[in-house]
């Protein structure tokens, strides 16, 4: 397990021309761009896992007769704020591999001058090798696991993975609310969907529709990975910076990044097409440890230009916070069945974070 181990160290503590290449308009260390970095990892532990720790290129992908890409990110949750004057170290190795898909767990340290360190953010991606030639599942190598941490390491890969497929088992996509959960929505229907003078009480609803922001750009080649396909690290980070922007709009005041929820990778965004991003605000609340919760999805469309038809072939869902202040006030509302489905699918993930991080309290 630790020969698909790799790290990358960036010195913003030591390094000030490297820290102004990541600073964001408040200060802080640009979280989209670590995200895009935290992808190009993975792939480079899952390439590590299948040539060999002593690889130092890939090489084509004809050579190898095999790729990888990442079939989805689980979640990267941020146990505490970044901070600009901090060292950063990221991390990560294989836990787990199945058939044709390795599980690769990643951290964010901060690293101070007296060598101490706090972990930051910890998450996990879902990583597929496909063959060359046919572009069907390749095996990848078993994993050797030899002493009890990485037997449990191999078991929690193995939870995530099981986890993951009882969950879209269960998808809104596929299988109607509980009736619990109908019931919370039908609650809230009562409460902010019915009158239309948009004030209610110390509250103020916002319709799901009118927190649309929306991106169109063109891929260019130098945004491209070893497949020759738009880097899915980029994407990430496009999709951060929309939803961050929409969060920031939609709550009029500063959020901090909480967790990535989910990304799912249908299809690959290739270069010199025209992409579509669309974000909305698909839950908001409050809670006992965060006064501000705000859940956003992002869609990431390919446009053609020809006919004009449109493929989606990335989902992204983020979550932000405010840790002091008022409750949050602004409610937003879903209108349509499939809006009132996003609010629920966006309330599962604000459960499933807080139970996460309730056990990491523990």
């Amino acid at each position: 397990m630790h020969d698909s181990y790799c790290e990358q160290l960036l010195p913003f503590a030591s390094d000030p021309a490297l820290l102004e290449q990541y600073t964001n308009a408040s200060g802080g260390i640009q979280t989209g761009k670590l995200m895009e970095h935290l992808d190009s990892l993975a792939g480079s532990i899952a390439y590590k896992h299948m040539l060999g720790p002593g690889v130092e290129t890939v090489g084509s992908v004809q050579e190898q007769g095999f790729y990888i890409v990442t079939a989805s990110v689980d979640r990267l949750d941020m146990l505490a704020p970044l901070s600009p004057v901090r060292d950063i170290r990221l991390s990560g190795q294989i836990i787990y591999t199945g058939k044709s898909s390795m599980e690769v767990a990643v951290q964010m340290e901060a690293l101070d001058k007296d060598g101490h360190e706090e972990t930051v953010l910890l998450g996990r991606f879902s990583m597929v090798c496909r063959d060359a030639y046919t572009h069907k599942a390749h095996p990848v190598h078993p994993l050797v696991v030899n002493t009890p941490e990485e037997r449990a390491l191999f078991a929690m890969g193995e939870a995530h993975k099981n986890r993951r497929q009882s969950m879209a088992s269960r998808s809104l996509d596929r299988v109607p609310p509980s009736s619990a959960e109908a019931q919370v929505l039908h609650q809230f229907y009562l409460k902010y969907g019915k009158d239309d003078n948009g004030n209610l009480g110390e509250s103020e609803r916002v319709w799901m529709g009118d927190t649309r922001l929306e991106k169109c750009m063109l891929m260019f080649p130098q945004e491209r990975n070893v497949h020759q396909k738009v880097f899915g690290g980029y994407l990430m980070r496009l999709a951060y910076e929309l939803a961050f922007t929409n969060a920031r709009l939609f709550t009029r005041e500063h959020v901090r990044f909480l967790s990535l929820d989910g990304i799912s990778f249908a299809r690959p965004v290739p270069i010199g097409s025209v992409l579509r991003l669309t974000s909305h605000i698909v839950h908001s609340t409050s809670s006992q440890q965060f006064p501000t919760l705000v859940h956003a999805l992002v869609q990431a469309n390919v446009v053609d230009v020809k006919t004009g038809s449109e493929q989606t072939t990335n989902d992204f869902r983020f979550t932000w916070c405010r840790e002091e202040g008022a409750p949050l006030k602004r409610q937003v509302v879903p209108k349509t069945y499939q809006e009132a489905m996003y609010w629920l699918d966006a309330k599962r993930a604000l459960e499933m974070g807080a139970e996460i991080r309730g056990l990491r309290r523990l």
